[in-house]
């Protein structure tokens, strides 16, 4: 087994010589420019990581980690077009540093793109494969769906907003994870216990970075702290708060969330007050430690070594303990 850094490092190597300019270049050039843009390379180490554990050879999953970071930058790029947004990674997003239509081609050859890297494997790898990354990019869709869906309705639940995070983010944390089960020909039953704990990594994952956005240092967040709040996101943060709290702050925190101050400052403070306040700051942090442990305690069932489970166990508790 090697370190996180160096299975990031040699997917960054084998990254770059994937992502080479071809012709046309306006369709290609959008493409190289987002796959470079950084990020923790999350997906993708984990499909190396789960290659190694179940003892198959990480470098024959390189082709499967790479179709799960094209896709998600895939979805980037359209979401960054449907959210109208400015900057991803501190940098232009695709639509504005070229146009609308270059945003949305470019993005759709990204999907073809991450079909085609299943093309090497052999003939029952690539069912697996295939069959498992079209399920998770439908829900992917589904969870987007639901998260503009949520952006005009008044009363969405917390089991809503849960399946809502599940499809659009921890999903795919789960597939990555079992396509490196699936390379390494591990047993249908592991295959499907790694899912569930990366599934379930990623909805902790997903709830931690609701927590961060409020609550997180701004030096090290890498975000605007409060961004969740300004854009009125009903979070976790938030429907819990309406959960526990008396009408009267009720009332304000509805009231704070159909405002769009000058004074944002104000706005953040006083919405944090009323999460901390009502417990829903207490709360979202025993969801983290509840959906957490839920991971943990499938490693049981995996057929690996204790060694193996402690590294996965502490690659969890190192994601958990983040402060960016």
């Amino acid at each position: 087994m090697l370190s996180t850094e160096q299975y990031q490092q040699y997917f960054v190597e084998t990254l770059i010589e994937y992502s080479t300019i071809k012709e046309p270049k306006n369709l290609y050039e959008p493409i190289e420019y987002i796959l470079n843009l950084g990020g923790k390379r999350l997906r993708p180490v984990l499909t190396l990581m789960s290659t190694d554990v179940f003892n198959g050879d990480y470098k024959q999953a390189i082709n499967a980690a790479l179709s799960i970071e094209v896709f998600h930058n895939f979805s980037l790029v359209h979401d960054d077009i449907m959210d109208d947004a400015p900057l991803r990674r501190g940098q232009k997003t695709v639509h504005e540093k070229w146009n609308l239509n270059t945003g949305i081609l470019s993005g759709d050859a990204m999907l073809i793109m991450a079909y085609q890297l299943f093309e090497t494997y052999d003939a029952v790898t690539f069912q697996a494969l295939a069959k498992l990354f079209s399920k998770t990019a439908l829900e992917v869709c589904e969870g987007q769906q639901y998260d503009v869906d949520f952006e005009t309705r008044n009363d969405v639940t917390i089991p809503e907003y849960l399946k809502m995070i599940e499809y659009k983010t921890a999903v795919l944390v789960g597939a990555a994870m079992k396509m490196g089960a699936i390379v390494a020909s591990a047993s249908v039953s592991d295959q499907n216990n790694i899912y569930e704990f990366g599934k379930n990594l990623g909805i902790a994952f997903q709830l931690q970075d609701d927590y961060l956005d409020a609550f997180g240092d701004p030096k090290t967040f890498g975000k605007q702290v409060g961004g969740d709040i300004i854009e009125n996101k009903k979070t976790y943060l938030y429907l819990k708060a309406l959960d526990f709290l008396n009408e009267s702050d009720k009332a304000n925190l509805l009231h704070l969330y159909a405002s769009y101050p000058e004074d944002i400052t104000t706005k953040i403070i006083a919405t944090k007050q009323l999460f901390e306040s009502s417990g829903s700051a207490d709360a979202t942090k025993t969801a983290i430690q509840d959906y957490t442990n839920k991971a943990f305690a499938l490693l049981e069932s995996l057929n690996i070594s204790d060694k193996k489970k402690k590294l996965l166990k502490d690659f969890g508790l190192s994601l958990m303990n983040r402060t960016v």
